[in-house]
C-alpha cells in the first residue's frame, strides 16, 4: 500500500515534496487502512526541459523522509511532479525493481506508480502466478503499444480483474500526458484509506492520497470522484484536461 500525489500548474516544489513526506510518516493519515507508514522507498516523475523525453525520473530504495535531500526534486522548477511513497505489501518484493515509477522503455516510454495490491490481476496476462503486482497491473492496464490511457476501456478492465485485490488507482505517466486512476475494488475492507482528494486553486491542481492541511485547509480540498480517470497534458500552463 503506498501514498500517491501529483501536482501541475505554478506550485512550490518542496510543498509538494513535504506533502509526500507528511503522508510517507503517517502525520496526515485519516482513514481506514491499516498503514499509516510507507518505508519502502519512493520516487518521483517530473517534467523537465532537456531531459531525455523531457521528463525527469528519480529512485530510491530507502524511506523518502531519510533521503529526500539527497535528490533532485527540492531544486526542480517544474510545472508537474508526481511522487509514489510505497509500502511493499509483500516482503519478498523490496528492492530497486520493485521501485515506483515503474518503467517501460519504447517509442512513447511510459512510468507508472501504483496503490493497492491486485494479486490476481496476472490470470488475465495468462500466468500461472503473480510475481509483481504492481508490474502486472501495468502491463494488463496499459501494454506495450499504448499510447494514451481511454477511461471507459480502462475501467472495463478494472471490473474484470478477479476478486482478491484492493485498490487500482495508480499514476501512468508518458512524454505527452499523466493520467491518474481512481478506481478501488468493492470488495475492498479500507474505502477510505484509498479515496483520492483533489485540491485547485487558481494556480494549481493537486491530486493527492491524502488530505495535506500544508498544502491548503481541509476545506479546499475535495473528494476525487470514485471510478474517474483524469489526464493531463505534460506541457507548461496547461490544466486538467478531463475525467469520465
Amino acid at each position: 500500500m503506498c501514498r500517491l500525489i501529483l501536482a501541475q500548474g505554478r506550485f512550490p516544489t518542496r510543498a509538494v515534496l513535504d506533502a509526500a513526506v507528511a503522508m510517507s510518516c503517517g502525520r496526515t493519515a485519516d482513514h481506514d487502512g491499516p498503514t499509516d507508514v510507507h518505508p519502502n522507498g519512493w520516487g518521483a516523475v517530473w517534467r523537465e526541459d532537456g531531459a531525455v523525453h523531457g521528463l525527469g525520473v528519480h529512485r530510491d530504495v530507502r524511506p523518502l523522509a531519510e533521503s529526500w535531500q539527497e535528490s533532485p526534486v527540492p531544486g526542480l522548477t517544474t510545472d508537474f511532479l508526481a511522487i509514489h511513497a510505497r509500502h511493499a505489501t509483500l516482503p519478498k518484493n523490496h528492492g530497486i525493481q520493485f521501485t515506483h515509477p515503474l518503467h517501460r522503455d519504447g517509442e512513447l516510454p511510459w512510468y507508472f506508480m501504483h496503490n493497492g495490491f491486485l494479486p490476481t490481476v496476472h490470470r488475465l496476462l495468462g500466468m500461472k502466478s503473480s510475481a509483481f503486482d504492481s508490474r502486472e497491473y501495468f502491463d494488463y492496464a496499459i501494454p506495450a503499444g499504448t499510447d494514451a490511457v481511454d477511461a471507459q476501456r480502462t475501467l472495463r478492465l478494472l471490473d474484470a480483474i478477479p476478486p482478491g485485490g484492493s485498490s487500482g488507482n495508480a499514476i501512468a505517466v508518458n512524454p505527452r500526458a499523466a493520467y491518474v486512476i481512481h478506481w478501488t475494488s468493492p470488495q475492498t475492507t479500507s474505502p477510505r484509506y484509498f479515496g483520492m482528494q483533489r485540491l485547485r486553486t487558481p494556480d494549481m491542481t493537486v491530486l493527492s492520497s491524502e488530505v495535506v492541511p500544508d498544502l491548503a485547509p481541509a476545506d479546499q480540498w475535495e473528494p476525487l470522484e470514485p471510478r474517474t480517470v483524469h489526464a493531463f497534458h505534460i506541457a507548461p500552463t496547461e490544466t486538467e484536461l478531463s475525467y469520465s
